[in-house]
């Protein structure tokens, strides 16, 4: 029986989205998987948005004219709202910066804020395409392992200190990407104290904020500290990746306009008409449709820990105290990641994420997306345990 929040939307519903130029299904070949694997990898969500939010693009197309278009303040105050409601960050409309995912406005804070050869710290495992942006425009990365004991993660501040007086920028994951942890105020506090006696750039990524399990709370960090820049996004609370908009909050001006210089060398200015439609509903009138997807995925999450303990009891779940993304710690069979994920991929069929592509800490490990249906979760499950043998 379906509970209150639940009874008025389907996510048992298995919607096909091959076909359909998906990332997450229709590339598996392109990507060097086989064909027939059942993918559980990208993070974006197999459930259709909420009726709103599709209500609101349906008014575009009948409209009929796809031209530009920008912000009023209805959406500006829709973002802020949200976010002011939910978390108690203030900020005010001009303070955010639009950009289309929150990748590029890393790319484009790393690009703004620091030079050539600077250090750019990062907690590892942590979502890979951080590696990138650091990388790829000639700054130095510099990794601060987070601490793994009895199946939880904690940050290592000493480690964190010492790195910390070679850094210009530190990228913060909040809540943490893949392992799923929501720091504690204090936690964030003792990071914000470290980074300002050495002069450190904090950036943090909260795009999974909306998703905080059972008693967990997220802080947003710029209620620890205004000069931070927090990098928010419909995207993954709503399933609108593909839309691509990102509401970043800049409240410190000098930082601000150096961002934005950086984004307009880029040549990008506004979003498209869809998104701005999609984001101002979704953050105005989809409140009860993610209050029902959330019950929903703690379901989800419930059945792997489940599953695990009866099936796979050497498989260790590192407990999801937010995200939909889950952990999973195969280290127990003792494989070296190339046979873990050769396994998952050609035996079990699955194309999930390898531990390893979150960094080095993150062998013996594998991510999967569970925000799915959950039949196709439990077939998930029912792949990996005919696999994981002795």
């Amino acid at each position: 029986m379906k509970n209150r929040c639940q009874c008025c939307y389907d996510f048992d519903r298995i919607i096909d989205r091959k076909n359909t130029n998906s990332l997450k299904y229709d590339f598996a070949i392109e990507r060097g998987m086989p064909a027939d694997v059942l993918p559980l990898w990208v993070a974006d969500m197999d459930f259709a948005t909420c009726p709103h939010v599709r209500e609101e693009m349906h008014k575009i197309v009948d409209h009929g004219i796809f031209g530009y278009t920008d912000v009023k303040e209805e959406y500006h105050a829709a973002v802020t709202n949200w976010f002011s409601t939910r978390f108690g960050f203030s900020a005010k409309g001009e303070e955010i910066v639009k950009t289309p995912g929150v990748v590029f406005a890393l790319a484009a804070i790393v690009r703004a804020l620091t030079e050539k050869g600077d250090a750019v710290l990062v907690q590892t495992p942590v979502y890979y395409p951080f590696f990138n942006v650091i990388k790829e425009n000639g700054r130095e990365l510099i990794e601060s392992p987070l601490l793994y004991e009895n199946n939880r993660y904690t940050m290592d501040f000493e480690d964190f200190e010492q790195k910390a007086q070679r850094a210009k920028l530190f990228i913060l994951c909040s809540p943490h990407n893949p392992v799923g942890r929501v720091w504690t105020q204090e936690e964030l506090t003792r990071i914000n104290e470290i980074c300002l006696r050495n002069n450190v750039i904090i950036v943090s990524d909260e795009v999974h904020c909306d998703f905080i399990w059972w008693e967990n709370k997220h802080t947003c960090f710029g209620t620890i500290n205004e000069n931070a820049i927090v990098a928010t996004s419909p995207s993954k609370s709503f399933n609108l990746a593909g839309l691509q908009a990102s509401n970043i909050f800049i409240k410190n001006t000098q930082l601000r306009e150096k961002v934005r210089e950086e984004i307009s060398r880029c040549g990008y200015s506004q979003l498209n008409a869809f998104s701005t439609a999609a984001c101002t509903a979704a953050y105005t009138k989809a409140a009860p449709w993610l209050c029902a997807l959330k019950e929903y995925l703690q379901g989800n999450i419930a059945l792997v820990r489940e599953f695990l303990a009866k099936r796979m009891p050497m498989v260790k779940l590192v407990e999801p105290e937010g995200t939909y993304l889950v952990w999973l710690d195969f280290s127990a069979y003792g494989l070296p990641q190339e046979e873990l994920d050769r396994r998952i991929v050609h035996e079990a069929k699955l194309w999930l994420d390898g531990g390893t592509m979150f960094g080095a800490p993150g062998e013996g490990f594998q991510r999967i997306n569970a925000a799915c249906p959950r039949s196709v979760l439990k077939e998930c499950l029912e792949r990996l345990a005919r696999v994981c043998y002795d």
